[in-house]
């Protein structure tokens, strides 16, 4: 019988999406991206090969495979044919197999304008986005004012709407942001230019997948960035600007919840964070930045050092929930292969003051309470001190095992130990970056 699976980040993003989504597309006709920009990078190595996609789904690297970029997404032209161009020159054929929803709202010039003004207005306080465009993009989408990728099929039309939303971006940029403004001329003949590039894989995504359904195929969609960082759910607002979680496979992809048979979540075997919020169990330290050298922890698109830290298993259970997760696949054990000791957060007791030393209302009620999933919002995950238990370590390498019972004796206790703790079974564990790397507990699409 077919199935269909979806793959969620879990903690703050880079929790090692790419790998797994490549592993699982042997069994798939189709990989689907349904949400997110180009914002994110997802990294695979195949055969000690290192490939980098931000927009176009992993799958893109089996031959056999159809692509798809759901509506949920939002599409810069830029960058999604920079990425077509960077892989057809490494040898792949790209646009016979990749779809893109005619639904997909545009990312242009003055979204990246807005957004980056919007950061420097902020200064210090700013949320830590990439500057690309993203929030301001899906802003425009809510406020029903997008031009979407259909609009350029219909010049005259993307013209009269560029005029019309240009008119109000370009007063924020000058009025309030004190920024340059954006002139129609310089989006709207080089966006055409490449709309007709793109014209041969503009697609009824919706259509197409329950096409490929109906002929019994199976289908794998795939998550950018990570629940903590959903814009309902995460740590707001200090979270990216969609809803990054399993549910959002369906609305943005265009099919119904009941076509999602399982959903595999990712976690790092500690934590990580890039950009501003708070992040409780965050190491300061030589192990913190331990961590980050052995983890290679730096954004695979803006290079930024990401901030390191001890499992979070509460934040954990918070993600198991929101996204019903069937699984877990645990990534990077062999970061902490050395380590004496392996402390996991298991709960916070709530403190009636913020990190800043700001009083805070609300935290200062339960001052003292324990508790043992995340709260919701950045302030108050601010009043949260960790609680952790201590594991052993191991110091035996784990890099490359892919069978269990060949994985220390404490590794498999700590891994456990998880388990327990997040409420969801591991199915996989990934002992290395390379695809054959991974050890099997319970396969997805079984």
């Amino acid at each position: 019988m077919a199935k269909n699976v979806v793959v969620i980040g879990t903690q703050w993003g880079d929790e090692g999406k790419g790998k797994i989504v490549d592993w699982l597309t042997d069994e798939v006709a189709g990989v689907v991206r349904f949400q997110g920009g180009h914002n994110a990078g997802h990294t695979l190595v195949v055969n000690g090969k290192k490939t980098i996609l931000r927009l176009i789904p992993s799958g893109m690297l089996h031959p056999h495979v159809t692509c798809f970029i759901g509506n949920g997404v939002v599409l810069s032209p830029a960058a999604v044919l920079q990425e077509i161009d960077e892989l057809t020159a490494s040898g792949l054929e790209v646009m016979s197999r990749l779809r893109i929803s005619q639904a997909c709202p545009l990312i242009l010039p003055y979204h990246v304008a807005v957004d980056q003004a919007r950061e420097a207005k902020l200064g210090v306080d700013k949320i830590g986005t990439t500057g690309r465009g993203i929030g301001p993009a899906y802003e425009d989408k809510v406020a029903r004012r997008a031009i979407r990728v259909n609009d350029l099929l219909y010049p005259q039309r993307f013209h009269d709407k560029l005029v019309e939303v240009l008119d109000y971006h370009n007063f924020v940029l000058t009025h309030y942001l004190k920024a340059a403004p954006v002139s129609v001329e310089s989006i709207y003949e080089p966006t055409l230019a490449m709309a007709e590039r793109l014209k041969p894989m503009i697609a009824d995504v919706s259509a197409e997948l329950h096409q490929l359904m109906a002929d019994g195929k199976q289908l794998l969609f795939e998550g950018a960035q990570a629940a903590l960082l959903d814009v309902d759910h995460g740590t707001y607002p200090f979270v990216t600007s969609s809803n990054c979680l399993a549910g959002q496979a369906s609305a943005g992809a265009g099919v119904g919840p009941q076509a999602l048979n399982y959903v595999l979540g990712i976690t790092k075997a500690y934590a990580t964070r890039v950009g501003s919020g708070p992040f409780p169990t965050e190491l300061d330290d030589e192990t913190g930045e331990a961590l980050r050298k052995r983890g290679n922890e730096y954004g695979s698109v803006t290079g930024r050092p990401r901030r390191c830290g001890w499992f979070d298993a509460a934040a954990l259970k918070r993600a198991a929930q929101i996204n019903g997760l069937s699984g877990l696949c645990i990534t990077k054990l062999d970061v902490l292969d050395g380590l004496p000791t392996l402390r996991i957060c298991t709960g916070y007791q709530l403190n009636s003051e913020i990190k800043s030393g700001v009083k805070d209302e609300v935290s200062a009620q339960a001052s003292g309470a324990i508790v043992d999933i995340l709260p919701y919002g950045a302030e108050n995950i601010e009043c949260c001190t960790p609680i952790y238990e201590d594991h052993k370590g191991w110091t035996d390498s784990t890099v490359g095992i892919s069978d269990w019972d060949k994985l220390p004796i404490n590794a498999q206790r700590y891994l456990r130990r998880l388990e327990a703790l997040v409420g969801a079974p591991i199915a996989l564990v990934s002992t290395g970056p390379d695809r054959e790397e991974t050890i099997v507990l319970q396969q997805p699409f079984a």
